[in-house]
């Protein structure tokens, strides 16, 4: 498994937290088994491939990061999302979102450009093109206003 295929999974299961109540560690425990990806390949080919021990670390760290740091992250789309109430963003892209400025402010092994790039492939895959600008453009001013590039 490669790193952008981790990187969509830890969005699947960080869009998941908004419908469950469960523990995050119960939700990581349950997702990140051979059983698991196995059942969900059938639905959809990224779960082809378990994650090693070393992905599903980068994945839980990642899922973990996003969780704890949801309401700094919101409020930094919010904050973006110009003509955009926070309310109309889908959830999906919110997830995107969120992995990608995680992985900015507290992921310094990974290249900005590479984790505004990596949410923008994704989100092709999941929003409409209308979306996919946004999110661009809402991690575009973040990085520069921001971070600083």
């Amino acid at each position: 498994m490669v790193r952008n295929t981790a990187r969509e999974i830890a969005i699947h299961l960080s869009y998941e937290l908004s419908f469950t109540d469960k523990p995050i560690d119960t939700l990581l425990d349950e997702r990140l088994t051979a059983d698991t990806f196995s059942t969900l390949a059938e639905e959809d080919p990224i779960y082809t491939e378990a994650p090693n021990a070393k992905q599903a670390d980068y994945i839980r760290r990642l899922v973990k990061g996003v969780n704890e740091h949801a309401a700094e992250l919101d409020g930094y789309i919010a904050k973006y999302s110009k003509g955009w109430s926070f309310a109309r963003i889908p959830l999906v892209a919110s997830a995107i979102m969120r992995v990608a400025m995680y992985e900015m402010l507290y992921m310094p092994d990974i290249p900005n450009g590479a984790a505004i790039n990596e949410a923008v492939e994704i989100a092709k895959k999941y929003e409409t093109p209308e979306t996919v600008k946004f999110i661009n453009g809402i991690l575009g001013s973040f990085v520069r206003q921001e971070i600083g590039e």
